[in-house]
């Protein structure tokens, strides 16, 4: 089955950061005394380069600068990276262009200089309000300087802003909760990812945990924030996503509509879609120092794999099912390439358990299995992997 080859966004990654937090499992390292910004932004072209024909004369549809830490870059830095994206790709019309910031790397007068060089989306790390929250997770901002940065933000003209908000922290309370998201409301942020903190591996968390709330408090911190952003106007359109309405995150609505997208930088993932439907994911070498040494040559993928068939239908519904709207059958046949015969047995076991809904020619999770997303996804696997798969029941986050 042919199809055309899906929108394209841009990855870029800046592996940098003042602190690892205890919590983070991203690629970030701590930064060195002298940030090599000329060689880096160098490298990052030098690797888009190289993946230039994955674009197919297709424009950017977004842009995303992550870490790490991306507001370490001074504003001109930025401009130099999307000048040159600029003059290699074509840019979409209302493209979106966001740069994730930490509110403690952020003085004053940045914004306006961000704004200048191209970026229209700012995505804060806040985290939460409360100073003693933010010391137990290792943050290197306090909430005073949280409130100042976003503020700074809109005083600069840039009203596109997402916050970066957790819950079930550590020792924190649903009322304690409830207050960062409060304050988040009287700051007008159009836009809030609203997630739990989990110990990942490899983590300095995991590895001497804190003490959390067990999985029922964070189920009803959950439940209850949901319900007061969305009293304030704030709709869930994804499991950790709310936003006022046109402030979706175009970026990350690309990727859980299984579109395509370029990765650079050092560890940054990318997927692309070929002419004749091969989908492949492939990622650049995860080291900063070995990526800046080798972005220029083929030495700078750290994998290039292609997604097997049977496996397509788990990896769209790995991204589709997070989204509250789901997806239509036209959604899944122009994504990946295949007939819906190819998901109708598991789709009909789905629904009548309960996992899912169906309104029309659309798939949704219902409330039900959103609450046990991980497993109504795994449910897709091939066969064989399904088999190997616990079969626990875990509420996602």
């Amino acid at each position: 089955m042919s199809f055309a080859a899906p929108p394209l966004s841009l990855y870029i990654h800046i592996p940098w950061c003042v602190k690892k937090c205890p919590y983070c499992d991203f690629n970030s390292h701590n930064a060195p005394a002298s940030l090599p910004r000329t060689e880096y932004v160098a490298a990052l072209l030098a690797d888009l380069d190289q993946d230039l024909p994955l674009a197919q004369g297709r424009p950017l549809v977004s842009i995303f600068f992550g870490g790490g830490t991306p507001s370490l870059f001074v504003p001109d830095t930025i401009a130099r990276i999307l000048d040159g994206v600029a003059s290699r790709l074509a840019f979409a019309p209302n493209i979106e262009i966001t740069l994730e910031t930490n509110p403690g790397t952020v003085e004053h007068g940045p914004f306006a200089g961000y704004r200048n060089a191209g970026v229209n989306r700012i995505s804060f790390g806040v985290q939460s309000f409360d100073d003693e929250a933010l010391q137990r997770i290792g943050r290197i901002h306090d909430a005073q300087q949280a409130e100042r940065a976003v503020k700074s933000a809109q005083d600069a003209g840039i009203e596109n802003l997402n916050l970066d908000l957790m819950y079930a922290l550590p020792q924190q309370t649903l009322a304690g909760a409830l207050t960062d998201v409060e304050k988040a409301i009287m700051l007008q942020t159009a836009h809030l990812s609203h997630y739990q903190l989990t110990l990942e591996p490899n983590t300095a968390f995991a590895a001497n945990p804190p003490p959390l709330p067990d999985d029922d408090a964070a189920w009803d911190m959950q439940e209850a924030c949901q319900a007061r952003l969305a009293a304030a106007g704030l709709a869930q359109y994804e499991v950790s996503a709310y936003a006022r309405p046109g402030r979706e995150c175009a970026h990350n609505l690309n990727y859980w509509n299984f579109g395509d997208y370029l990765g650079i930088g050092a560890g940054a993932h990318g997927k692309a879609t070929y002419s004749d439907g091969t989908i492949r994911r492939r990622w650049k070498v995860r080291a900063p120092r070995g990526y800046l040494e080798h972005a220029a040559t083929p030495r700078r993928s750290g994998g290039d794999d292609a997604v097997a068939q049977e496996q397509l239908p788990f990896e769209f519904m790995l991204n589709a099912l997070r989204l509250n709207a789901g997806f239509s059958f036209a959604d899944f046949s122009a994504r990946t390439g295949l007939a819906t015969a190819a998901i109708d047995a598991k789709l009909q076991d789905a629904l009548v358990r309960g996992w899912l809904e169906r309104d029309g020619d659309r798939i949704r999770a219902s409330e039900f299995g959103r609450r046990f997303l991980n497993d109504v996804i795994a449910a897709f696997l091939p066969e064989r992997e399904r088999l190997s798969h616990s079969q626990g029941g875990q509420r996602h986050a």
